[in-house]
């Protein structure tokens, strides 16, 4: 049998596990809402960790809590940073639509294990309160969409955007080694005129470059914090200029740009800024997604198809086909691609649903927008570490098809016309010979003619017509 202690709350008496910091009010909600086992991530549990302990600074400076009250908070706040009671925040995802559940969780927690800093046992209300005290001029209508904007931007700042970069730089590196590597352009799947191998990849490293840019282009608004509004943004029950003060503290303590909201209403009522951060991590993921699938046909094969590419045989591809090998990592990386964008879609709606003075959705865009931030983070690293900076070129082969590729008959237009091109087209194909053979056997072309015209490397010049010298 398991062992309990009696809390009480407004509501009368709550058995809560012996062992557990939380109180009456979280263990409520943990009864409440057994609905998808889905927790909140460490960095919102270390955002909750900070704004508390920034509150707790601000209130001692104000003269509101005694000292050796907040120093009790803020040491417990700074133990909850560093993850020693993150299996103390039992709460799931879907809950009270506020986050209030959350937010008494982390002021329980705060208070039990003050209260246990300072008198040597696990009182959950005395001498410090969870409300009174860890909860001084605070709400949860304001602290969580503080927590979300905190959360996201360290997850942003530390895992997402150097992630980001590392992967850029990885395709940089491969596309200087491969960058002039000449092979078969292809739109609609059908074989295209001639590129480098560089310049295919520029297009993947531009993609990312700018989608760096836009994601970065998103913090500012995404600094702007909730805190100081309390219940409906009109700041009751705190101090003038606590919001700033506290959007002061945490940008000391994050190292990100952090400052009061410019409009509290705004702030509480709607996460605009999530939903444009959002948008712009579904926008990378397209992004993701393209050079995932381009690598996966670039690597298809190895016998019957394009060939261009072998990636890294990182695990058996199959339970019944020896020596099968997949290209998991793309795999992966279009996966998180589609959830991040199935994220997005509950992210807008969510934030649509706000109502008045208060959005009541805020767990659940919490959830998504961390996980996007995440799963796109860890996998854009799986995929410079395990695919780009590991795979080889079969260059013999991707210079084969260049040269037996048709379409190079296209630079043929401006001399010959499109129409005696396109015999030369179908001639080559039917007979199974190069442009440059059919363009000689046909007679449009001289020998020198056909030698300095039908270059694949100088196709692949910007400017380049088969008409000029």
């Amino acid at each position: 049998m398991n062992e309990y202690r009696i809390e009480k709350d407004s509501l009368g008496e709550v058995k809560v596990p012996k062992d557990a910091y939380w109180g009456a009010q979280t263990q409520r909600a943990v009864e409440n809402f057994p609905v998808s086992g889905i927790v909140f991530p460490a960095v919102f549990i270390r955002s909750l960790g900070l704004i508390k302990h920034a509150c707790a600074g601000v209130n001692q400076e104000l003269g509101l809590l005694e000292p050796r009250i907040a120093d009790a908070i803020i040491r417990a706040c700074d133990e909850i940073r560093e993850g020693k009671f993150n299996n103390h925040f039992p709460l799931d995802i879907f809950q009270t639509g506020s986050g209030t559940s959350t937010n008494m969780n982390a002021n329980e927690v705060i208070a039990t294990r003050a209260n246990e800093i300072l008198t040597g046992a696990k009182h959950t209300r005395t001498p410090v309160h969870p409300n009174d005290h860890v909860n001084m001029g605070q709400s949860s209508n304001d602290v969580i969409p503080t927590a979300i904007h905190v959360s996201a931007c360290l997850q942003t700042k530390e895992l997402l955007l150097p992630a980001m970069k590392f992967l850029h730089t990885a395709i940089r590196d491969k596309e200087k080694k491969y960058g002039a590597l000449v092979k078969t352009g292809r739109t609609h799947l059908m074989d295209a005129m001639p590129i480098t191998l560089g310049q295919e990849m520029s297009g993947w490293s531009t993609q990312i470059e700018y989608s760096i840019g836009r994601i970065e282009g998103t913090m500012p608004r995404l600094g702007e914090l909730a805190i100081g509004g309390t219940a409906v943004g009109t700041g009751i029950n705190t101090q003038p200029g606590f919001g700033k003060r506290v959007a002061e503290k945490l940008a000391a303590l994050t190292k990100i740009e952090c400052r009061e909201a410019k409009n509290h209403f705004e702030a509480q009522s709607a996460q605009d800024a999530v939903v444009e951060l959002s948008g712009q991590l579904k926008t990378y993921a397209a992004s993701l997604m393209k050079i995932a699938n381009d690598l996966r046909w670039m690597n298809s094969g190895p016998m019957a198809g394009l060939g261009e590419i072998r990636l890294p045989p990182l695990q058996p591809g199959s339970s019944i086909m020896p020596g099968k090998v997949n290209p998991v990592i793309p795999e992966a990386a279009r996966m998180v691609s589609a959830q991040v964008m199935g994220n997005d879609v509950v992210i807008a709606l969510s934030n649509a649903m706000g109502d008045f003075q208060l959005n009541v959705m805020l767990p659940v865009i919490a959830h998504n927008i961390i996980q996007s931030v995440t799963i796109l983070a860890n996998v854009s690293r799986l995929l410079a570490e395990k695919t780009i900076e590991g795979f080889e070129v079969n260059d013999e082969h991707i210079l084969e098809l260049v040269h037996r590729n048709p379409i190079i008959a296209t630079v043929l237009n401006p001399i010959i016309g499109y129409d005696k091109a396109a015999e030369v087209v179908k001639k080559a194909l039917k007979e199974k010979k190069t442009v440059k053979q059919v363009a000689l056997e046909m007679g449009y072309l001289s020998a020198e003619e056909a030698e300095r015209i039908l270059n694949p490397e100088r196709m692949t010049r910007p400017g380049f017509s088969g008409s000029k010298e």
